[in-house]
């Protein structure tokens, strides 16, 4: 089994425009923003809709599931092995994050994974998937 559970990520660094975002991680609930203009969900967190450039954002909970849109396994290198995806949330927005707590040789384009938090270095949590069911 090839797995990356015991790798400890860097923290991140919360800034003013973002610390909701990380609140809410260090309680164990993923965060993306939703336009109240054009009712689209993004993500990466930001004041700003990038489909209809309205200020008019919320925060919303999202229920941190989702399902691999692309997968790479990374094997050689600082921190390998690692798998590096895109997830797409049922809410909508797809995320760049990290797949972990499997058999990286086992991972598939569709397969369902769930929000897992790992703690960092000295910051607040970071969102990474897990495989969920089969």
């Amino acid at each position: 089994m090839t797995d990356s559970s015991s790798r400890k990520p860097p923290s991140p660094a919360p800034t003013p425009e973002n610390e909701p975002f990380w609140a809410a991680a260090a309680e164990g609930t993923l965060l993306i923003k939703r336009c109240r203009s054009c009712g689209n969900a993004h993500y990466y967190p930001r004041a700003i809709c990038p489909y209809c450039f309205s200020t008019d954002t919320a925060w919303q909970a999202s229920k941190g599931e989702g399902e691999i849109y692309s997968v790479s396994v990374m094997r050689r290198g600082a921190n390998a092995p690692y798998a590096l995806a895109y997830v797409t949330l049922d809410e909508g927005p797809s995320m760049l994050t990290n797949i972990t707590g499997c058999d990286f040789d086992a991972l598939r384009i569709g397969q369902r994974v769930a929000v897992r938090f790992l703690s960092t270095d000295a910051g607040p949590p970071l969102p990474m998937f897990a495989p969920i069911g089969d």
